[in-house]
């Protein structure tokens, strides 16, 4: 496998703490290889501690023209694009202190997400602690969000086989996640799942890590929180279920739907209802019904009658038809991007 983390990353100690001053197999159904096809080996750089100087010079002294459209600037949470000596360009997130007061918590938190190496994820690379500033900084994916692609497109809407395989993908990152016990994602939603230089989808490792003090996970929109979180304003396993399934949602309809308004549209078995009139019916109505049905166990109000993350690869697996066409061709990806750090597109 890839390179896992340096030697050290065990032994960091936070400034602030008080002792220092591809192309899968084809799988039947019910039959999933899952670590012959996340675990394959990537090249990824070791996971490692970068200095202050490095992310500023890197980001142009974080420069406005290298945040990602998306963040504003009264933003606690921005995300840059930066050029590293060494690594290449990168996805460089700057958290408030106010997140993380206790800086050895944070290096504790990074240093167990950044032992997750999956070609399924956009991988941790490291991370950054001197005084009151807190970075994460994440293998850098070319072609931007889900969100940008199924809901902001100008030439041509996603194919219903690229939508297929979004819902397999993120499956797959999420049971890798949960295997290596990294159970909780805070807001899985369309602007978390990115696009790498195949054009494959992968999940952002920053959603792994908390953006609020108390462990919360503040969405920007209460229609779309689960049930429970309603209630406790806590994220459980099984909320990142829901979530899923609300992905599913919009990758069928490409449109932001309400899950409970989705949810009662199939339950009165009008799932057509919900497919997105821009395929023009090129899509495999029975593989549609597959993942409206599947999107409807994720939203269940009930966290114990939700699927767990195996049952999400084995649902989403069979539904694969084109698994010898790439997700370049499918996207109709520019071969040789133009990657800039002021590049002005969407990291996560």
């Amino acid at each position: 496998m890839g390179c896992f983390q340096s030697k050290s990353a065990n032994e960091i100690t936070s400034p602030d703490h008080p002792s220092a001053q591809h192309n899968p197999e084809s799988v039947t159904e019910g039959q999933v290889d899952h670590e012959d096809q996340v675990e394959q080996e990537i090249d990824v750089p070791c996971f490692q501690r970068f200095g202050l100087r490095q992310l500023y010079d890197a980001t142009n002294a974080f420069s406005g023209k290298c945040i990602v459209p998306g963040g504003e600037m009264k933003d606690l949470n921005l995300v840059y694009g930066g050029m590293l000596e060494d690594i290449g360009l990168v996805a460089i997130k700057r958290l408030s202190k106010l997140t993380w007061p206790d800086a050895q918590q944070f290096v504790d938190q990074a240093t167990a997400v950044g032992k997750l190496r999956s070609k399924r994820l956009a991988n941790l690379l490291g991370y950054c602690v001197e005084g009151g500033e807190r970075f994460l900084v994440a293998e850098y994916m070319p072609h931007g969000t889900l969100s940008k692609h199924l809901f902001h497109w100008k030439r041509r809407e996603m194919p219903w086989e690229m939508r297929v395989r979004v819902a397999y993908y993120i499956a797959q990152a999420l049971d890798y996640c949960n295997v290596q016990n990294q159970k909780i994602y805070h807001d899985l939603c369309a602007s978390r799942i990115l696009f790498d230089e195949d054009g494959d989808p992968r999940l952002s490792t920053f959603g792994l890590i908390k953006n609020s003090r108390d462990g919360r996970s503040y969405s920007t929109n209460l229609t779309y929180t689960t049930p429970e979180f309603s209630e406790t304003g806590i994220t459980f396993p099984e909320s990142v279920i829901y979530h899923y399934g609300n992905v599913l949602i919009e990758l069928v309809s490409g449109k932001h739907i309400p899950p409970k308004h989705a949810f009662d549209i199939i339950m009165e078995k009008n799932a057509l209802r919900l497919m997105d009139s821009s395929l023009e019916g090129r899509f495999d109505n029975e593989n549609a019904t597959k993942l409206v049905n599947l999107a409807s166990e994720c939203l269940q109000s009930n966290p114990e009658d939700r699927p767990d993350t195996k049952s999400l690869v084995s649902a989403a697996a069979p539904l694969q038809k084109m698994e010898e066409i790439s997700s370049h061709y499918l996207m109709r990806l520019p071969k040789n991007p133009v990657l800039l750090p002021s590049m002005r597109s969407p990291l996560g």
